[in-house]
């Protein structure tokens, strides 16, 4: 049969949401660069527990007992800092992110992007009231 008759007409199916298996980004975090560019695009949100929440996606990725082992926190501890509604303190994403290889690098802002900066001196934790 000709491919533009027209009993081949196109069959579509409907998928229900909740039968797709849920996303787990880890398994797609096996190799440096794919683990940048994640960690990248994470850090262009500017959201710290989706921060938090990504560099746990890493751990796992690598697997979590080492990384607690090489960031020197429990396994627990590390799991609870690092849930996406977490929000840890620097010490502990500075430990994570050495126990993982990575580094968090600061970039100035593109111009364009100007409107949405923070004046240095009107953040809270410049403020003298903060010391």
């Amino acid at each position: 049969m000709d491919s533009n008759d027209s009993t081949s007409a196109k069959v579509k199916k409907t998928i229900n949401v909740d039968d797709l298996p849920e996303f787990d980004p880890a398994t797609y975090l096996d190799n440096e660069e794919s683990i940048a560019v994640y960690l990248t695009g994470i850090l262009e949100a500017n959201d710290a527990g989706l921060l938090a929440s990504a560099l746990g996606d890493i751990a796992r990725a690598r697997g979590m007992t080492e990384i607690a082992k090489a960031a020197g926190i429990t396994r627990e501890a590390l799991y609870r800092a690092l849930r996406p509604d977490s929000a840890p303190r620097f010490d502990t994403i500075s430990r994570v992110c050495a126990a993982l290889g990575v580094r968090l690098v600061a970039q100035p802002i593109p111009a364009g992007k100007a409107a949405a900066r923070i004046r240095f001196s009107q953040h809270p934790a410049f403020s003298p009231l903060a010391w």
